[in-house]
C-alpha cells in the first residue's frame, strides 16, 4: 500500500494540510468497516461552494511551488493515484475539516478546495464521485489520492495505486443541464387525471455518461466490456469525442426521469454510476 506523505506548510497560515511525517506506515491502512457497509457510503454530491480562503493560495513542498486553480472550470488529467486510510483518520485536511477515510474525498496538489470530480479506473471503467478537501500527493509520479472508501470503490484498496483519469466537475454546468420544470396544464375539472408525463429537456438529449478517457481504444475497450456484460444496454451505447477526450454515452433519453432508471440498474449491476448530461 502506498502511504500519504508529508503536507508541508505553505508561506501564509493557515498550512494545506496537517503535517505529516512521509514514509511506508505498517499502522497505515484499510479501516475495518464491511464490503456491505463500504458498498453502501454515498458518492458526493457537487454544489457550489465557497473556496477556501487559505487552502487555494500558492505553496512549496520539498522544493517544488505549486499554483492551486483560483476557479472552479474544466480540468482533466491521467496518471498514477493511490489512497490514504487509517493513520490520517481525523486529522485536519487543508480545509481544515477532518479527513474521515470512510467519505468519498480525495486530496490533489492544484484543484480548488473544496471543488468536486469525476475519478475513473482505466482498467475497470469503474468510477466515482469525489470532493476534493486536501492537499497531495507530493510525488511526481501520483495525481491524487483518494480516500479509503473511494479507492474501495474503485477496486484499487489491494495494489495501492492505480492508473485513473481525474475530470472536474463544474456545479453551474450541471445546474445548466437540469430540465426546466414542466408547465403545468389545464384541465376540465371533470377530465380524468393525466398520466405521468415525461420532462424533455430544453438543452438537447439526455445521456448516461459511462466514462471519459483521453485513448480512444480506452473507451472502446470500456464500450465491448459493457456491450458483453448488459448486453440490454448494447444498442444504446456510443463513443462521443469532444474537447480531447472520449465519452462512452448511453442514450439518448427524453428527460431525466426516463434516464435515472436505467442509471440505477448499471448501478446496481455494475456498481458503475453513469453521469446525467445533457447535449
Amino acid at each position: 500500500m502506498l502511504a500519504r506523505h508529508e503536507t508541508p506548510a505553505p508561506a501564509a497560515p493557515p498550512p494545506p494540510s496537517a503535517p505529516h511525517k512521509g514514509a511506508y506506515y505498517k499502522d497505515d491502512g484499510p479501516g475495518d468497516r464491511s464490503a456491505a457497509e463500504l458498498a453502501a457510503v454515498p458518492e458526493a454530491v457537487p454544489r457550489s461552494e465557497p473556496l477556501h480562503r487559505y487552502a487555494n493560495r500558492p505553496y512549496q513542498v520539498f522544493g517544488r511551488d505549486y499554483v492551486p486553480l483560483a476557479t472552479v472550470g474544466p480540468f482533466h488529467q491521467r496518471g498514477l493515484g493511490s489512497w490514504y486510510g487509517r493513520r490520517f483518520h481525523g486529522q485536519a485536511t487543508s480545509s481544515g475539516e477532518p479527513y474521515d477515510m470512510y467519505a468519498m474525498s480525495a486530496a490533489h496538489p492544484v484543484l480548488p478546495i473544496p471543488s468536486y470530480a469525476r475519478v475513473t479506473h482505466v482498467a475497470s471503467g469503474r468510477s466515482v464521485v469525489v470532493r476534493v478537501n486536501d492537499r497531495g500527493p507530493f510525488h511526481a509520479e501520483r495525481i491524487i489520492d483518494l480516500s479509503y472508501a473511494a479507492a474501495h470503490r474503485l477496486g484499487y484498496v489491494e495494489s495501492g495505486s492505480a492508473l485513473l483519469e481525474v475530470e472536474a466537475i463544474v456545479p453551474s454546468a450541471l445546474a445548466h443541464a437540469a430540465p426546466a420544470p414542466a408547465p403545468a396544464a389545464a384541465a376540465p375539472p371533470a377530465a380524468p387525471a393525466p398520466a405521468r408525463q415525461q420532462r424533455p429537456s430544453s438543452q438537447g438529449s439526455v445521456y448516461l455518461q459511462l466514462g471519459a478517457f483521453a485513448a480512444r481504444e480506452n473507451a472502446e475497450a470500456l464500450h465491448a466490456r459493457l456491450a458483453r456484460e448488459l448486453a440490454w444496454l448494447a444498442q444504446a451505447l456510443q463513443i462521443f469525442a469532444a474537447d480531447g477526450l472520449f465519452r462512452l454515452h448511453a442514450g439518448p433519453y427524453r428527460s431525466h426521469e426516463e434516464a435515472r432508471p436505467i442509471a440505477e440498474r448499471i448501478e446496481s449491476e455494475l456498481r458503475l454510476s453513469p453521469l446525467l448530461v445533457v447535449r
